[in-house]
């Protein structure tokens, strides 16, 4: 059922506006009387989700008992990000979500149905897994809070995303993630419906459909002179609120090219991105608006690290980002790889597969880190010195000598590709 569904390209919904559509959604689900939010972490802090909780809990009030981050893979918040996203919330109401301990297996998918929506490419089942603080907590309302904004997993981020794999396990997880670049995240990506989100979606109709679960979706545009502002709210029990975001998200925040990009510059906010694992959003959502033999420059000032979970750092530092047959050839002869398949996917994920260079420029890493993970070390300072993200706007850009550019501040925010690579 859709609550409250608002938006539209123009639109600017301000704090009286998410107020006045969130507090109609939950009149209209009449009274609850304990409540678990599940916001994204600090990772998605320009979600509005932040914003969206502290008014759920301004609603609920000592009925919101608890609220879990979809941290997924992520690394817990610190109370300076807490005190960030969720201004004036007590830091006892946040529970910590471990996808390694505390999970609860709601069913499994089975490897037909896998089979049959990616074409034969993968076929063992997914287990539908969550943190058993969901099951066992007594909620009589799980406010799933996020962005539906192009994703390199799943083809567009959150609804039931948000639930499998934010507060999901290693298994499932793992999984997700390796089905997604099994079957090619060209082919994902920008796409609301695709093998991934159709097994998700098995999950909810047949395993999760006791769990009151309501989603609370934001659509963000990043306007020409850099401002954020929510154009679209959906706020839904079903896949139809989740849909309508996606419409407009594909909207406002993807951008399709008439050419190919000969050198495209990303900045990486060190507050967001300190990892690759995170990082390579700037891969991701660039590789199709890339040009063969083109460039891609990662300016990463935060970066000092490749996974947020050590056991995936050090499978990023063992096996390198090389692309696809190296990492398949490297999956049939590695146990610890085969019990990780997220690292698998994520390592063929940040490979350009040798159509173009990458060439990044941490603050904390060094070079020798950076070539033994299979990119181009570029020096930071002198990099930023060039490409100063103070003095470029996003998009096209023109440099003293003539050089000209493609920037993009936050890759987090977008998906960018040319007309020949998106079908």
């Amino acid at each position: 059922m859709l609550y409250f569904a608002r938006g539209s390209e123009s639109d600017n919904l301000g704090p009286d506006a998410l107020r006045e559509g969130l507090f109609a959604a939950l009149d209209a689900l009449g009274r609850r009387n304990k409540v678990l939010a599940v916001p994204p972490d600090f990772t998605r802090s320009h979600s509005f989700a932040g914003p969206l909780t502290c008014l759920a809990r301004e609603y609920y009030n000592e009925r919101m008992t608890d609220i879990l981050p979809a941290l997924g893979t992520h690394s817990p918040m610190t109370a300076r990000q807490l005190d960030t996203m969720f201004p004036g919330i007590p830091h006892d109401l946040f529970r910590e979500h471990d996808w390694r301990k505390g999970i609860v297996t709601l069913g499994e998918v089975p490897a037909e149905y896998v089979r049959e929506q990616t074409g034969g490419v993968v076929d063992f089942p997914w287990p539908a897994q969550v943190d058993h603080l969901l099951t066992d907590g007594g909620f009589d309302l799980i406010l799933s809070i996020g962005q539906v904004v192009p994703h390199e997993v799943i083809g567009m981020a959150n609804y039931n995303k948000n639930i499998f794999v934010g507060t999901g396990a290693v298994d499932g997880i793992n999984k997700s993630h390796f089905i997604g670049a099994a079957y090619g995240m060209e082919r994902i990506m920008g796409r609301a419906d695709n093998p991934v989100r159709r097994i998700l979606n098995y999950a909810s109709d047949h395993f999760a459909q006791h769990l009151p679960i309501v989603y609370v979706q934001t659509v963000v545009a990043r306007d020409d002179d850099g401002r954020l502002r929510v154009c679209g709210l959906y706020i839904g029990d079903d896949v139809e609120c989740f849909m309508l975001a996606a419409e407009l998200s594909l909207k406002v925040n993807f951008s399709m090219l008439d050419k190919p990009l000969q050198k495209v510059v990303v900045y990486l906010d060190p507050e967001e991105f300190k990892s690759t694992w995170l990082g390579n959003k700037s891969i991701y959502r660039t590789r199709m608006a890339l040009a063969d033999d083109g460039e891609l420059i990662v300016l990463a000032p935060g970066v000092k690290e490749f996974g947020e979970d050590a056991e995936i750092d050090r499978l990023i530092r063992a096996y390198g980002y090389a692309g696809t047959p190296a990492t398949m050839a490297a999956l049939e002869k590695s146990d610890e790889l085969k019990a990780n398949l997220g690292a698998a996917a994520h390592l063929i994920h940040g490979s350009s597969e040798g159509r173009f260079k990458i060439t990044y420029c941490p603050g904390h890493l060094t070079r020798e880190e950076i070539e033994g993970a299979g990119f181009v070390y570029g020096e930071l300072d002198a990099m930023t010195a060039r490409y100063n993200p103070e003095k470029l706007k996003d998009g096209y850009n023109r440099l003293d000598d003539g050089e000209e550019i493609f920037y993009i501040s936050n890759p987090a925010l977008g998906l960018w590709a040319h007309r020949e690579r998106f079908g």
